[in-house]
């Protein structure tokens, strides 16, 4: 071969170089930069520079809205831009608690509101009391040495990691006129029910399809409180003649109780928001029967022929003053645990 023929470099080998070339000279761009910032403000201050960009985005997209929704919870009218919208004081705050009786949601001006409150208590109280049951019971059952036991973790955990969303439109198709569960019915001599025109069915399987979907998660957490317990425990306790039964109420169920407090607070808090579900299945319907408080304030805010985004980001208010309280009690039984 003469000192004259062409010797091309493999394609490769020449996107590699390039590749290298602009990762080197990006790499050195950023330490030039950082570190001429570096050397400005100190060592001490550089890591308000690398949080920088979280805060960024928690300011334009949770802190901004809160603030601006607080805004809009004292203003009125039906205008989109706070410019253009009154202020009212607390007006929409009055609207939401003039009540005859709050015993008595007929008696209110906003009826709905109220209507979507019991139904939002109704709800806590039943589904996070099942979830914690069911969980606790799940996950005490898990702990054992039963065969398969990562398998039937991975199955409980499963539907966690699904959206709502597809959680809802499955179960929608199952239990909808002509879905499987009436198809079962029909093959066994049975009548169709339409379940989500009856208030009770309806009500009945939002409790069920929620507790079913999240029931995974919080089994998790309690299956890691058990597994903190110490074996030697309830090798004592055996030694001393307890049954299954004392040994779950005298060792198990206390040690667990710091675990069971903030599965209880966790559950509380997603229950109080519960919409996108209900919403898919139901739409809050037979009539107001499975209205919950976040439904209310989407339907007041942007689903109704007037946008009320005043009495709606006034309900929000309201409905965040009351995690507020969930989560500082969580901290305060939190910290009385840890203390004890």
């Amino acid at each position: 071969m003469t000192e004259d023929s062409d010797i091309s470099t493999p394609p490769r080998i020449q996107a590699g170089s390039v590749f290298y070339a602009l990762y080197a000279g990006l790499m050195n761009a950023l330490d030039l930069i950082f570190g001429n910032v570096q050397r400005v403000i100190g060592n001490k201050r550089m890591a308000y520079i690398f949080v920088l960009p979280n805060l960024l985005i928690f300011g334009i997209f949770v802190l901004f809205p809160m603030l601006l929704n607080f805004y809009y919870a004292f203003t009125g009218g039906t205008a989109l831009f706070p410019q253009d919208r009154p202020f009212v004081g607390t007006q929409n705050f009055k609207q939401l608690f003039d009540c005859g009786s709050f015993l008595n949601p007929n008696s209110c001006r906003e009826d709905i509101f109220w209507r979507a409150i019991y139904n939002t208590a109704f709800y806590v109280v039943f589904q996070v009391g099942a979830m914690v049951l069911v969980a606790l019971v799940t996950a005490v059952v898990l702990n054992r040495a039963v065969r398969g036991r990562g398998f039937f973790r991975s199955v409980f955990f499963y539907p966690v990691l699904l959206s709502p969303v597809v959680v809802a439109l499955i179960w929608k198709w199952i239990l909808q006129r002509d879905g499987l569960l009436n198809a079962a019915r029909v093959a066994l001599g049975m009548e169709r029910i339409v379940f989500f025109l009856d208030a009770n069915w309806a009500v009945f399987w939002i409790l069920f399809i929620s507790t079913w979907a999240q029931m995974g998660f919080y089994m998790l957490i309690l299956l890691a409180g058990l597994q903190a317990i110490p074996a030697e425990l309830y090798e004592a306790g055996s030694m001393d003649g307890t049954s299954q039964w004392q040994s779950f109420r005298h060792i198990t169920l206390p040690l667990l109780m710091p675990t069971m407090l903030v599965v209880t607070v966790l559950a509380v808090i997603r229950a109080v928001q519960v919409f996108d579900q209900v919403w898919v299945l139901t739409g809050g319907g037979p009539g107001t029967a499975t209205t919950y408080v976040v439904q209310y304030i989407y339907q007041t805010g942007f689903s109704s022929q007037i946008q009320r985004f005043g009495l709606a980001s006034a309900a929000s208010v309201v409905l965040g003053i009351v995690l507020l309280i969930f989560t500082l009690l969580q901290l305060r039984l939190g910290q009385n645990s840890d203390t004890a």
